[in-house]
């Protein structure tokens, strides 16, 4: 199944993927969300469920606390026959998609999520 990313769960990938192999501290995404430490933490372990991350426990300043890495998620393995009434052809906002970005659009997912369920 095809799932839509939360906006604030994709600040957060965001914000990590952008700290590369060394990942960062979760207590780094709670104050770059300006975020609880209890909704960071949801937030850290949905996107890891999702495969989105990893985290790894770490010792640090005598706390223990979790560091964040990205793990670049392959998509799901859809074989095309067709391209008929793909939604992105009449688009306006085409140009925002792109190559290594998560898919936020409703109509494309809903669209992918039926071409899927014909194909199985």
């Amino acid at each position: 199944m095809i799932k839509m990313i939360d906006p604030q769960e994709l600040k957060a990938l965001e914000f990590i993927k952008e700290y590369g192999a060394k990942g960062v501290l979760q207590s780094e995404l709670w104050k770059f969300l300006g975020a609880t430490s209890r909704l960071g933490s949801r937030i850290a372990v949905k996107l890891e469920e999702d495969g989105l991350i990893r985290r790894e426990k770490e010792l640090n300043k005598g706390r223990w606390t979790y560091r964040l890495y990205y793990t670049k998620k392959e998509p799901e393995k859809i074989e095309w026959d067709t391209l008929d009434n793909c939604p992105c052809f009449l688009c306006s906002n085409l140009e925002i998609c792109g190559i290594d970005k998560i898919i936020t659009c409703k109509d494309l997912l809903a669209w992918m999520e039926e071409s899927v369920s014909k194909k199985g």
